[in-house]
């Protein structure tokens, strides 16, 4: 009897962990496969747009869906390009299919380019920092979506960094590819939920489009007449915008991503400390491309020797980039999983940014500065969102008395965000 008690608990546990299972949005092919049948498709997606081990568009193609063309993101389609890149329209060699960047000459796709669908899809990988540029290209396929009168599909997936909320938000001024809406830094909502806010707080740009539907997969939530710049009187029918969402999906849970989403972010310890290293991105330190640590590393060649040395070096997915072949002294936050979630904490980790100010000699030099010195013309100002920052670190305040200077905007941005969660 005692066996038989065990082996029920043994067998039930099983039961529960294969329940508990995390499905990604593109995995739930039953309640969006059928959508597409005898649609001309067209996919937004890169290389951690999969089914399990299968590529999305191949595993499409193989069930007979009409895919007749694919958009891509920066860093491209498969994934190589640099950060930055400007990236060039082709055909994807494996499906044949023609490819139409979307960080090229425009970033959001044009009626000539959708005249031959019927029906878009969206499935990328964020990692839920607001200058991570796929949120933007998601806000434009949106527009292009409603302009254009064409269903949306969006296929959801987890946030790696979906378990803290932190950051300033964006002043709006401040405004640019990598901070599109007045959210902070770390926003802890997966694309579907992201969606779902843009829309439904009126965040779009001039769109020629009276009523946008949300639904949540297959149902309506939301039936919206917005009433946005138009660019034309015309009278415009509904658009569906379908999100369909993870299963068994916990922001509280820690997800491993089975792909790299960007070549600077192969490690998950990169991805837990992008959201508090990127800011050296608009400063003349190395934030550790081209060394085995990207935004684990940083440091630059003034300061003193006895710091941590490394010498950033091209390589695949960062052919190009600050003081490349140059030693420079400076910090290695780089540690086990564990280790790194420790020290992070579940927030932004200005210190630092701090301590690295702090010590830098030539301090008016520390901040790129643009050709025409403007506040908004700072990549730092970009990346923090506003110009406040810059002058909290350079009058020496303390990371207590920063994020005080944030709580208002997040209190604000959080009640605002519970509207639009998914999960639990």
């Amino acid at each position: 009897m005692k066996f038989l008690i065990l082996l029920f608990i043994f067998s039930s546990s099983i039961f529960c962990a294969a329940q508990k299972k995390i499905m990604t949005g593109a995995e739930r092919t039953t309640l969006y496969f059928p959508l597409l049948k005898g649609k001309r498709v067209a996919v937004f997606a890169n290389q951690t747009s999969t089914i399990g081990n299968t590529h999305l568009v191949d595993s499409m193609l193989k069930a007979n869906i009409n895919v007749v063309k694919i958009f891509g993101p920066e860093h491209g389609f498969r994934g190589i390009a640099d950060a930055g890149e400007h990236v060039k329209d082709g055909t994807d060699n494996k499906s044949g299919l023609p490819v139409i960047s979307l960080y090229g000459d425009h970033k959001k796709p044009t009626a000539n380019d959708l005249k031959d669908v019927d029906i878009l899809l969206f499935d990328i990988q964020d990692v839920g920092v607001r200058y991570y540029t796929f949120i933007s290209s998601l806000e434009y396929y949106i527009e292009a979506a409603a302009e254009n009168e064409k269903p949306l599909i969006i296929l959801d997936r987890p946030n790696p960094n979906g378990n803290y909320v932190d950051g300033p938000v964006l002043d709006m001024a401040y405004k640019s590819f990598v901070g599109m809406q007045p959210i902070p830094i770390v926003y802890g909502m997966t694309v579907g939920e992201y969606s779902r806010m843009l829309v439904e707080q009126n965040w779009l740009g001039n769109t020629d489009v009276q009523g946008l539907i949300v639904k949540v997969n297959n149902e309506t939530k939301t039936n919206l007449v917005i009433n946005y710049l138009k660019k034309n009187k015309a009278e415009l029918g509904n658009v569906d915008i379908n999100i369909i969402t993870c299963l068994n999906y916990n922001p509280s849970t820690l997800y491993k991503l089975p792909i790299a989403p960007s070549p600077n972010l192969k490690q998950m310890q990169s991805i837990y400390c992008y959201p508090s290293t990127c800011f050296f991105e608009g400063t003349v330190l190395s934030e550790g491309r081209g060394t085995d640590y990207p935004f684990q590393v940083f440091g630059h060649p003034s300061y003193s020797n006895k710091l941590y040395a490394f010498t950033p070096k091209p390589n695949a997915g960062a052919k190009s980039s600050k003081l490349y072949g140059v030693k420079c002294y400076g910090w290695n936050i780089s540690g086990t999983t564990q280790q790194v979630l420790k020290t992070i904490n579940g927030k932004i980790q200005l210190r630092y940014i701090l301590e690295a100010y702090k010590q830098f000699p030539n301090k008016d030099s520390f901040f790129i500065q643009p050709k025409i010195d403007k506040p908004e013309n700072y990549f730092f100002n970009k990346l923090a969102g506003n110009n406040e920052l810059m002058q909290q670190i350079k009058n020496g305040k303390n990371e207590a008395q920063i994020r005080n200077s944030w709580q208002p905007a997040l209190d604000n941005f959080k009640a605002i965000r519970k509207k639009y969660l998914l999960y639990n």
